[in-house]
């Protein structure tokens, strides 16, 4: 499960100092000093109880005409600070069921019951209410190739819920969470540490029952571009994704590679058999899967 943080109370420090001091330090949680730097952060913003709901106060009085659009205010995640020195802070809200846009939205819109890693770690603390419960996971990724269906061997830890002052690290690519509602509005703040390569890095979705992966959740724009360039039938565009069925470093973009030249049609099993030779346990498991999927339709 996500490790937990022990950091005592250190006063209190509003919005913009947190923000300053998160740029200036940065924030590298496999680094035993700056996770407890980044901790002492958000320790000293969650003591502040007034900040968030002048903030949120402030934004309704003022129609947002004062927040750059980069502030990125939503629905349930309030980005608080711009990414600065590869970090940065975010509040996300929890409602529970009883709530008006639980009940109008679904538990989905709220990640509820999907339960999922994470291809960046980030720190997080309970900063209002009882907080979402979460049954918690592990798995081991270096030894899980990505393909839907597959059993990385997921094993459960606890069930726990991300109450007032509790601090975890959530840990790229180990924990694995399904949230549950929480029992009453809750907040959560936390930072956020980005790396620019992690895109390249998968995140997925498990079905706790099986234990398998349900799909990829974070497919890039380079992905979608191969897709589009190759639909639009341009010659070098099916080149140059033939090239990356071959050699491409990432095997998401063999996959989309193949994928993307399977939608102009033609001999599809094909294609598909060439994929499954392809080198790629990832993309050979995917290709078996669509190839038989071609053979039952």
């Amino acid at each position: 499960m996500p490790r937990v943080i022990e950091c005592a109370s250190a006063g209190e420090a509003s919005l913009q100092e947190s923000i300053d001091a998160l740029a200036g330090a940065g924030f590298d949680p496999g680094d035993e000093d700056s996770l407890a730097l980044g901790a002492s952060i958000l320790r000293r913003l969650a003591n502040n109880r007034r900040f968030l709901g002048d903030l949120m106060i402030d934004c309704l009085r003022e129609r947002h005409r004062h927040h750059e659009p980069a502030s990125a205010y939503g629905p349930q995640a309030i980005v608080l600070g711009p990414l600065r020195n590869g970090s940065f802070l975010r509040a996300n809200i929890w409602p529970s069921e009883r709530d008006g846009c639980f009940r109008a939205s679904g538990a989905h819109s709220f990640v509820y019951g999907m339960p999922h890693d994470h291809n960046f770690s980030f720190l997080t603390v309970g900063y209002f209410g009882p907080g979402y419960e979460s049954d918690y996971y592990e798995y081991d990724y270096a030894a899980t190739a990505g393909y839907v269906g597959e059993t990385p061997g997921l094993r459960f830890v606890e069930r726990s819920a991300l109450g007032e002052g509790r601090m975890l690290l959530y840990r790229a690519h180990r924990d694995i969470h399904s949230q549950l509602p929480a029992a009453s509005m809750s907040v959560s703040l936390n930072i956020l540490h980005i790396d620019p390569g992690q895109g390249w890095f998968d995140q997925y979705g498990f079905d706790l029952e099986s234990g398998a992966i349900t799909g990829l959740l974070n497919p890039t724009s380079t992905e979608v571009f191969l897709r589009c360039a190759v639909g639009l039938g341009d010659a070098a565009a099916v080149d140059l994704a033939e090239d990356f069925g071959r050699h491409h470093p990432s095997d998401r973009m063999r996959l989309a590679s193949y994928e993307a030249r399977a939608s102009l049609g033609g001999d599809e099993d094909g294609l598909w058999r060439e994929a499954e030779r392809s080198g790629s346990l990832m993309v050979a498991e995917e290709a078996t899967a669509r190839r038989r999927a071609l053979e039952r339709n």
